[in-house]
């Protein structure tokens, strides 16, 4: 072998020292993750012993969330995460002391602490967790995360009360779909359900897939050989594979559940876009919003779905076009303030104009889309607060109850800029999100144009 070969011998002293400094950083990391997660399930004990003081019948959940909503305001994150955190780290420093005493000390990473508590969190006696943490940590400090995750379960396995029959049934009842949102327009669905189902759908639409690609093989052949010309189907079969699902998904019916009247196949897939009136004219227009210096940029804005996530414009002229009825929001044409909200088949409106405003949850640090939230009063109608755009806002449930069931307080300021203050003293605004629109700049004499001009010379594709 002629690796290092050629290395002098400062060269390897130097790589030598090198590796023993990234030794002692790599585990004084771990012990500082290690020590925060000590401070966060110092919080959630906090919490749950002053929920004990006023015998609350929620079991220190409000509580939880409002300690949690502290915090997260402070580290810049949304207290869903905090919380999140707090429940794993009181799991590991309550259920697995040994295992946290391990990572702090720095035999073992944080991905170890990890990797052992997830193959334990079936065992729920103290004492086999105590067992199972002192035969796993002996492995743990020789093995990488990697190859500890399947020994950790075979070393659980040996201190499991419940047979697999039993925790199957428990595990059954943890299924779920969810989504995460990618790039470039894309996002991926994620489906946890039993294993034989999981893999067995994942079977059909390959054997599918398999066998629309063979079939557009065969007619391209024996359409060569005929000298018929023939348009050959290029998709790839994990493409043709994706395609399926969504056909599936979207236009199928769901026999084994439908109701009587088969109502369940009538529901259709539902999303919200966003599309700046730019972009439905396509790019001639921006085109010529530049030539006459209207416009800030030739390249149309993209859409955005649920406000959030970039889509291609072809999608969704299609959507717009297609649509029983769509929003127009109405901004200011140099500032891009929102300044009003209509629609062709006016309904609702003051929600909608809710809505395009707020885009989502209004408690700084959450994202959760508008049109999940509730609409609330921050003075009560019950005691003469109006129901208007300058007393209501979008809250997500988490939150709309957080204010009203713990002391976080909000004050509703001109221009729905809300401002929120924490049980500790702290204040927070959260101002309205910048609409997703076209902004003007000035024109060189400094006077600033309306946006009627470029209306009137675009003509709109619905």
């Amino acid at each position: 072998m002629t690796a290092l070969i050629d290395a002098t011998d400062s060269q390897m002293a130097m790589l030598a020292d090198l590796v023993e400094s990234l030794e002692i950083a790599d585990a004084t990391v771990n012990a500082m993750m290690a020590a925060r997660d000590g401070l966060f399930a110092l919080a959630g004990r906090m919490a749950v012993d002053i929920a004990k003081q006023g015998d609350h019948p929620d079991r220190g959940d409000m509580t939880i969330r409002a300690v949690a909503a502290e915090i997260g305001q402070r580290l810049r994150v949304s207290d869903r995460t905090v919380e999140r955190k707090i429940g794993e780290a009181s799991w590991l420093v309550d259920g697995f002391p040994a295992v946290w005493q391990a990572q702090g000390a720095g035999r073992i990473t944080a991905a170890h602490a990890h990797v052992i508590i997830d193959a334990g969190a079936q065992l729920t006696d103290d004492d086999q967790r105590a067992e199972y943490a002192e035969a796993v940590l002996a492995v743990a400090e020789v093995e990488s995360p990697n190859r500890l995750r399947a020994l950790a379960k075979r070393i659980a396995e040996r201190f499991q009360e419940q047979t697999i029959d039993e925790r199957h049934r428990a595990a059954r009842e943890r299924r779920r779909v969810w989504a995460t949102d990618g790039e470039d327009g894309m996002a991926d669905l994620h489906v946890h359900a039993p294993a034989v189902l999981v893999h067995a759908m994942k079977d059909r639409v390959s054997e599918m897939a398999h066998r629309i690609r063979t079939e557009n093989i065969r007619e391209a052949r024996e359409a060569a050989a005929d000298g018929i010309p023939f348009d050959p189907d290029t998709r790839s079969v994990d493409e043709i594979r994706a395609d399926l699902f969504a056909d599936l998904v979207l236009t199928g019916t769901p026999v084994a559940h439908d109701s009587a009247d088969g109502l369940l196949g009538e529901i259709r897939g539902r999303v919200e876009i966003t599309v700046p009136v730019i972009t439905l004219m396509g790019e001639d227009a921006a085109e010529a919003a530049s030539a006459d210096g209207d416009a800030s940029s030739t390249t149309p804005p993209p859409a955005l779905l649920d406000g959030v996530v970039p889509i291609d414009a072809d999608t969704a002229r299609a959507l717009a076009g297609s649509a029983t009825g769509w929003d127009r929001v109405l901004t200011h044409p140099i500032t891009g303030a929102m300044l009003a909200v209509d629609r062709y088949r006016p309904s609702e409106q003051l929600r909608r104009h809710l809505r395009a405003r707020d885009q989502r949850c209004r408690f700084p640090t959450c994202g959760i889309i508008a049109r999940k939230c509730d609409i609330d009063h921050n003075d009560p109608a019950s005691t003469g607060g109006a129901t208007a755009e300058c007393n209501l806002c979008c809250f997500c449930r988490r939150h709309h109850t957080l204010k009203h069931a713990s002391p976080w307080h909000v004050e509703h300021h001109p221009g729905g800029v809300l401002e929120w203050t924490s049980p500790a003293g702290r204040t927070y605004t959260d101002t309205p999100p910048v609409p997703h629109t076209v902004v003007f700049v000035a024109e060189a004499d400094g006077v600033p144009p309306t946006g009627t001009a470029l209306l009137a010379r675009a003509r709109a594709p619905f």
